[in-house]
């Protein structure tokens, strides 16, 4: 995802004059209703944990008992991270997905050797494995959401991020798409609107577009996220917001 050649010294401009968000405070908790078509169908959360030395994020999806009846759901991924290296939030270490969908289960982890320049993958159920060959500060997906979230947005740019995708090692840009005001449970608030040119694994494996909508200020809290799925699309809208202290 280029810039137009004839508005690139404007784009820099934009991002030099765009604030970046404030310094990320951790703990974080994110919960979300998922409703799919306008119902209601589940809940997910996203937590962000540190210690010492490890960061962790840890994402869940579940399906509400209406749903479970005919198509449960109940999703786990977990990423690590040395917090004392790399941008935020951290060095890449170690990723695991546990997912239930339907009569569909996968679980499948990613341990990061960045020394070696290496990622060794094992699918737990099928017993697939491989090793990766990755760039320097390779991430995963959820933990690439962190280090956009923390960066200049400015509507236009389209800032960049190596991931490993499952077996797939990619550079990915994110879209900053427009500004836009919404009503959400913090109230009415402006919104920057993202578009990761990439679909995650997990309850958002999303068969088109995924947009998410940012606090247009220093806490860049993620309100909404869309996606299209097999039929229709999936939002999860904020219900509540956990900051540190």
């Amino acid at each position: 995802m280029g810039f137009i050649r004839s508005a690139a010294m404007v784009f820099v401009l934009a991002v030099l004059a765009a604030p970046a968000a404030a310094a990320p405070k951790v703990p974080e908790k994110l919960v979300y209703e998922l409703s799919w078509t306008g119902i209601t169908v589940g809940t997910a959360s996203q937590e962000i944990t540190e210690d010492a030395s490890v960061r962790k994020i840890v994402s869940t999806a579940r399906s509400n008992d209406w749903l479970s009846t005919f198509f449960p759901v109940d999703d786990r991924i977990e990423s690590t991270y040395d917090r004392k290296r790399g941008p935020f939030p951290g060095l890449a270490r170690h990723y695991r997905l546990k997912t239930r969908e339907g009569s569909r289960r996968r679980d499948r982890e990613i341990t990061f050797e960045q020394e070696r320049g290496m990622a060794r993958y094992r699918d737990n159920l099928k017993g697939d494995k491989a090793d990766i060959p990755i760039p320097p500060d390779t991430i995963d997906v959820y933990g690439s959401f962190y280090y956009i979230r923390y960066q200049p947005l400015a509507v236009g740019t389209a800032p960049t991020v190596n991931i490993l995708d499952s077996k797939r090692q990619r550079r990915i840009a994110v879209r900053v798409l427009r500004k836009e005001r919404i009503k959400t449970v913090l109230g009415e608030v402006d919104t920057i609107v993202i578009q990761p040119m990439v679909a995650s694994e997990g309850v958002f494996e999303g068969k088109g577009t995924v947009h998410i909508w940012l606090t247009d200020d220093e806490r860049r809290i993620p309100v909404r996220a869309r996606t299209k799925v097999a039929v229709g699309s999936v939002t999860a809208t904020l219900v509540e917001w956990i900051p540190g202290k």
